[in-house]
C-alpha cells in the first residue's frame, strides 16, 4: 500500500507540473466570506420587510374598517336617541290621549246614567200624575164646552220646533254680524269703499282687451264714397 499511495502522489505531482503555464491559478481576494454573509442577511431583510409591509397593509385595512363601524355606530347611536325622544314624545301623547279617553267614557256614563234617570222621571209622571191631571182637565174642560187640551207628544214637538227655530235665527243673526264687520273693514276712513288690487297683476296683458284697427268698409252700390 505504501508504494501504490506514493505512485499516486508521484502521479498528482507530474500533472500539476503538467500543467500550461499561461494559466493563473484563481485565488480569493478580500474578505469573501463576510460578502456572502451580508448577502445573506440583505436577502432575509427583505423577506421579512416584504412580511411586514403585508402585516401592515393587513392593520390599516381593518383600521379604516374599524373607523368605519365606529363611525356606523355613533350613528346608530344618535338616530337611536332621536327615536327614543321620539318614542318618548308619543307615549306622552298617547297618555295624556288615554287620559283624556278615560275621562270621556266617565262623562259618557254619568250622561247616559242622568239620560236614564230623567227618562225615567218623564215615564213615571207622564204615566203617573201627568196623566191623571190631564184626565180631570180635559173632563172638566170638556163640562165647560172646551176642547181638550193637546197631547204631550204634540206640546213636546211643537217646543223642539221652537229650539231649533230660535238656534237658526241665531245663527242667521251671527251670520249676519259677520258680513256688516266685513263690509264695514271694506269702507275707507272717510266712509268711502277701498279699492281692491285687480285679480290679474299689473303689466299682464289681456289678448282680448287689445283693440283691433277696424278696416275700411267696401263701398257698396249706391252708396256715396267717403269724403
Amino acid at each position: 500500500m505504501a508504494s501504490t499511495s506514493a505512485s499516486s502522489s508521484a502521479q498528482a505531482a507530474s500533472s500539476s507540473q503538467a500543467a500550461p503555464a499561461g494559466q493563473t491559478p484563481l485565488l480569493a481576494t478580500g474578505d469573501w466570506t463576510k460578502s456572502l454573509i451580508q448577502l445573506a442577511k440583505t436577502a432575509e431583510l427583505k423577506k421579512h420587510a416584504l412580511t411586514l409591509q403585508l402585516h401592515t397593509a393587513h392593520i390599516l385595512s381593518a383600521h379604516a374598517a374599524l373607523e368605519q363601524k365606529n363611525k356606523a355606530i355613533q350613528d346608530l347611536k344618535e338616530q337611536k336617541n332621536r327615536l327614543e325622544s321620539e318614542r318618548t314624545r308619543l307615549l306622552n301623547c298617547l297618555r295624556e290621549v288615554n287620559e283624556d279617553r278615560d275621562r270621556a267614557d266617565i262623562q259618557e256614563a254619568t250622561l247616559n246614567k242622568e239620560v236614564g234617570e230623567l227618562q225615567h222621571k218623564i215615564k213615571t209622571i207622564s204615566e203617573g200624575e201627568y196623566a191623571v191631571a190631564k184626565q180631570d182637565v180635559d173632563r172638566l174642560r170638556q163640562e165647560l164646552g172646551q176642547g181638550p187640551l193637546p197631547s204631550l207628544q204634540t206640546t213636546l214637538e211643537e217646543k223642539s220646533a221652537e229650539y231649533l227655530k230660535a238656534l237658526r235665527l241665531q245663527a242667521e243673526a251671527a251670520s249676519s254680524t259677520s258680513g256688516t264687520k266685513r263690509a264695514a273693514d271694506e269702507l275707507g276712513p272717510d266712509g268711502q269703499p277701498t279699492k281692491r288690487p285687480r285679480g290679474r297683476p299689473k303689466g299682464s296683458k289681456n289678448s282680448k282687451s287689445k283693440v283691433k284697427p277696424a278696416s275700411t268698409p267696401a263701398p257698396t252700390s249706391g252708396s256715396a264714397p267717403p269724403t
